[in-house]
């Protein structure tokens, strides 16, 4: 006799009971017709199938998933260990595959004049119109004019920063924050830390408000700086009487005002084309710094648009390389503003006249010194900056008359209250800087994200820690979400116990499913429980998680905060690096996975989910903690209390229950369903 599935336990598709072993032999249904490909057996159409006898009373059905299930378990397993080892390895895999390709070499012309510097269109796209992406052709390849004499400098300092203003393009050099270190050297870099301060526009190529595109306004590109009551001049006399005159007002508050002045002195009119005032260039925080974080922002009206790495790359799906782009061109009129940024320190300018277009271009920077790969062998070797402009349409200046710009910029930390309030000031949506609505769900993301930054800094000025601000948040949004938690896991519990009715229901109406869906939902209602409860928790706490995720990467109040054994909240928690494979150890994440396994043992499972889907959700954790292992250690700390309180609040639950009846109380089954009620 050929093996039959009932031998396994195993229910042929389309019935509906298990089917009984040796003793049911002689009622079992033809064997499954094999396939021609190996032995492989072929499934039956459900209709094909003969009704069930179902089991015979001195033989009852095993569970049919009885034999399978240590099956699933190793399957599910290798599932979930091959996903693991492809996640940790596959951004070395596309590497390997699909090297990036190259871009565009530049022209010989290019490379072989000393004077200027020609900044390649390669790649460039815009969402402009046709019409404006024309107009703006000539402004993808700006020309920069280097000049052939030594660079001078003028420093201006307050409390807060330091100003470096440059003869070459009479603009500002760099901006060093006397009270951010570069880098915070901690664990693994403790001893490697430069000893400079975060600059912005560092090693950047231009000077920040330099003149480019049109060449009446470069000529030899040499400014001359002098210092005033205020700040500095940079004044540029050329020919045709025309002079450039900059003037520079250093503020409070990381503040620089800017006038750029146009004096036509000459007896006739003076016509200049389309010109770009820079605005600065994106650069890495420090030499451990990636750029996955650099970008710029730029406002037209109340519509604000952020671009970084990931659209330069232009990545098929995100990972697989394609052909790089290097300029990005887009806005027709009304541009508000732009700003350049990495992780915690942004560069903005706001014009009081709104500029035509805004043009960013891909830049090569230095790489590492000698020195520099001593103090930090892990740094970046080929850093990249994204110099970003503001584009101006062409103006005639009539004889003997000036013609005047005026700009405000913002070069400091990324500090929430900071923006909010300058973006108040100047009616600009500053605050999208801190990159809170740049997540899933948006804006709704953002506004939790705000909440949470502004609970975490009213808790810190009652003198706590930032780490336990976050533990102390943690437990305040647990508390807050505890009711609907616990009222949650006890209709899941009660939903487990209903099965037995519920699959008789649909074995009575599976020929009927609009009476079937009605009789259950009356089922549902009489004993009160609701089957999407227990999602119900988790998407209302969604997006507070969102929310948190965005916050603690851009908050610069936890730059450099510790707690326990992580030095700086905002970075993985590494202590060493595990020998021979030099894979970081953090043991926050380590944790986090812990307790998930734990809260996923302890969690009641679905009703009616599939044994092997119900497998793969108990190692999902494993898979969170890949994602998350490189990710901030003040993360990685607010899901581990969120965990630890999750399983507090189960088993609490669990005793309540335990202790009011002795066991969880079981449904009550309405005479309408045509089943008998449990007894007692």
């Amino acid at each position: 006799m050929p093996l039959s599935s009932d031998l396994l336990g195993v229910r042929p598709a389309g019935s509906g009971r298990a089917w009984g072993h040796a003793g049911n032999l002689a009622l079992d249904p033809p064997p499954r017709p094999m396939s021609p490909l190996g032995g492989v057996r072929m499934r039956p159409r459900a209709d094909s199938l003969p009704p069930s006898p179902g089991p015979r009373p001195d033989h009852p059905s095993p569970a049919p998933s009885l034999f399978l299930l240590p099956l699933m378990d190793r399957k599910a397993i290798s599932v979930i260990a091959a996903s693991i080892v492809l996640l940790f390895f596959w951004p070395i895999l596309v590497e390997k595959i699909y090297p990036p390709k190259p871009a565009p070499p530049k022209s010989a012309a290019a490379a072989t004049s000393p004077a200027t510097t020609t900044l390649s269109p390669a790649g460039a796209t815009s969402a402009l119109p046709a019409m404006a992406q024309a107009a703006l052709t000539n402004l993808a390849t700006a020309t920069i004019v280097k000049p052939g004499t030594p660079e001078q400098t003028l420093v201006v300092s307050n409390e807060v920063a330091r100003y470096t203003f440059t003869t070459h393009g009479g603009g500002l050099r760099t901006v060093e924050l006397l009270k951010y270190p570069e880098s915070v050297a901690c664990n693994l870099q403790k001893g490697t830390g430069s000893g400079r301060v975060a600059t912005l526009n560092h090693k950047a190529p231009v000077a920040a408000m330099t003149l480019a595109g049109e060449p009446l306004l470069q000529g030899d590109g040499v400014f001359t700086l002098t210092r005033t009551a205020t700040g500095v001049r940079a004044e540029k006399r050329l020919p045709g009487d025309l002079v450039v005159v900059k003037d520079f007002q250093i503020s409070t508050n990381y503040m620089v005002d800017c006038t750029l002045r146009l004096e036509n002195r000459s007896a006739i009119p003076m016509p200049l084309g389309a010109h770009e005032v820079i605005v600065g260039t994106a650069t890495p925080m420090d030499p451990l710094d990636d750029g996955s974080k650099v970008g710029f922002y730029w406002g037209k009206d109340r519509e604000v648009k952020h671009i970084t790495l990931t659209w330069f790359k232009n990545a098929t799906l995100g990972c697989i390389p394609s052909t790089p782009r290097t300029v990005y061109q887009e806005g027709t009129s009304n541009v508000t503003w732009a700003a350049v940024h990495n992780q915690f320190f942004a560069m903005a300018t706001l014009p009081k006249e709104p500029a035509s277009s805004v043009v960013s271009r891909e830049l090569p920077l230095p790489s590492p010194t000698g020195e520099e790969l001593a103090a930090n062998p892990r740094a970046t070797l080929k850093p990249i900056g994204y110099q970003t402009s503001m584009v101006y349409p062409s103006v005639t200046i009539p004889s003997n008359q000036a013609f005047e710009r005026h700009f405000s910029i913002y070069a400091g930390p990324k500090e929430y209250s900071q923006l909010a309030k300058l973006g108040a000031q100047f009616n600009f949506e500053l605050d999208q800087i801190m990159g809170f609505d740049q997540v899933l769900f948006g804006s709704f993301s953002g506004f939790f994200a705000k909440m949470l930054l502004l609970a975490m800094n009213g808790l810190h000025a009652l003198g706590i820690t930032y780490g336990l601000t976050i533990v102390v948040i943690t437990v305040l949004i647990k508390g807050l979400f505890w009711p609907l938690t616990q009222a949650s896991t006890r209709s899941m519990k009660r939903m487990q116990l209903l099965q037995p009715q519920m699959k008789a229901m649909q074995e009575k109406y599976k020929d009927d499913p609009a009476k079937l869906n009605k009789k259950m939902m009356e089922f549902w209602k009489e004993n009160k429980v609701n089957p999407f409860g227990g999602c119900l928790p988790v998407l209302l706490q969604m997006p507070v998680f969102i929310g948190f995720f965005a916050m603690i990467q851009t908050a610069i109040e936890l730059r450099g905060a510790s707690f326990l054994w992580a030095c700086d909240l905002t970075k993985p928690d590494t202590l060493f690096l595990i020998p021979y494979l030099q894979f970081p150890f953090n043991p926050m994440p380590l944790l986090m996975g812990v307790t998930m396994l734990w809260q996923a043992r302890l969690q009641p499972a679905a009703p009616g989910v599939d044994p092997m889907q119900a497998n793969m959700m108990k190692y999902m954790p494993l898979m969170f903690l890949v994602m998350l292992y490189n990710f901030s250690s003040g993360l990685t700390l607010y899901w581990t209390v969120q965990n630890l309180l999750s399983i507090l609040q189960m088993k609490l639950t669990r005793a309540q229950d335990q202790k009011s009846n002795g066991k969880p109380a079981g449904p009550s089954t309405p005479a309408t369903t045509g089943h008998d009620r449990r007894k007692p």
